[in-house]
């Protein structure tokens, strides 16, 4: 039995519901840190204990590792009603060591490689039930077909690739009932409107590039997400910690030390946000809920608390006014959408 409060929204046209926080499990998989197994365990315990709905992951995170822990964590649990989210594009290979450049600190000692073919897709989704130790994985996602992750010379191959690849296999799953949604996972507003563009999906996770400081998906790619009935999974609201943090001197941005400018540009986003008594954190978490596509906000946590404050934030009030501010001061243009 769960508590929660929190509202819930449809994924698109795949008839899922999903709470409007959704957990993410980047971070389990060693990210930044070493993380001890029972605090990692413990804190999908606490998402799942607040009602919190909607759980996404990746081969990629800890190589591995995330999947592991969440399917512990499920296992506990017992809950049944929980939308498992995971990716694919990269397919592991258990006796080939690490060393892809993942830049995580642990995880699993497990190779992983670029595979977005058919076949490929078919195999990392076979591998990801494993590790969770599931029998259904209701949404899957195209993982890092963006300019970010393979640059420029590659993009174009990545892309035919997909497309003629995974978006068959997810494709072909979906028509059979084996898989309710399928979508991308990308950094990119850029490649989210072209794979949208290009296929029939359900759903997009979008990281970074829909928040309190930016919102590069406003003019174009929103719109058309709305069009096509495609829920937005929104992860990196706080643009890798600056919106969480406030532009203090160690605030990342794009996971590297924000530069002046965007230094600058929170300073006053935060002004705004003291003046009317609302941290600046909780803005930034409650803003892109304004937008009527995006579905959910996948945060990730390493630990209970976390995840309590999140919820706890998610709920708080915030005055219109503050908003208004924002417009009148030009940090949000009068056309952007915010929480009413």
């Amino acid at each position: 039995m769960t508590t929660s409060t929190l509202p819930v929204r449809p994924l698109g046209r795949s008839g899922l519901a999903v709470t409007t926080l959704g957990f993410g499990g980047a971070p389990l998989g060693d990210l930044y840190a070493h993380l001890g197994e029972a605090t990692a365990i413990a804190t999908v315990e606490a998402a799942l204990a607040a009602g919190i709905n909607l759980i996404d992951t990746s081969p990629l995170y800890g190589h591995g590792l995330s999947e592991h822990r969440i399917g512990a964590a499920l296992r506990r649990s017992g809950r049944k009603d929980v939308v498992i989210s995971t990716k694919v594009g990269r397919v592991a290979e258990p006796f080939a060591g690490c060393g892809d450049g993942s830049g995580y600190r642990g995880g699993l000692p497990h190779g992983m490689r670029f595979d977005y073919s058919y076949d490929g897709a078919m195999r990392s989704l076979e591998q990801s039930a494993l590790r969770l130790g599931v029998d259904r994985i209701d949404v899957v996602l195209i993982h890092d077909v963006d300019v970010w992750t393979h640059g420029a010379g590659m993009i174009e191959r990545r892309f035919t690739e997909a497309m003629d690849g995974a978006y068959r296999a997810l494709d072909k799953l979906r028509a059979a009932g084996a898989v309710k949604a399928i979508g991308v996972g990308v950094n990119e507003a850029e490649m989210c409107e072209r794979f949208a563009r290009a296929g029939d999906f359900d759903t997009m996770l979008l990281a970074g590039r829909y928040s309190l400081l930016e919102q590069p998906g406003l003019a174009s790619f929103m719109p058309l997400a709305q069009q096509k009935g495609i829920g937005l999974m929104l992860g990196g609201v706080f643009n890798s910690g600056i919106l969480a943090t406030g532009p203090v001197a160690s605030a990342k941005y794009n996971y590297q030390p924000a530069p002046p400018e965007i230094l600058a540009r929170v300073a006053a986003i935060e002004a705004v946000c003291t003046r009317h008594g609302v941290p600046l954190r909780r803005a930034a978490l409650q803003f892109p809920l304004g937008h009527p596509a995006v579905a959910s906000l996948v945060m990730g946590a390493v630990k209970p608390e976390e995840v309590m404050d999140q919820v706890t934030e998610l709920s708080a009030p915030i005055p219109a006014a503050l908003w208004t501010e924002l417009k009148v001061e030009g940090l949000l243009g009068t056309d952007v959408p915010v929480p009413v």
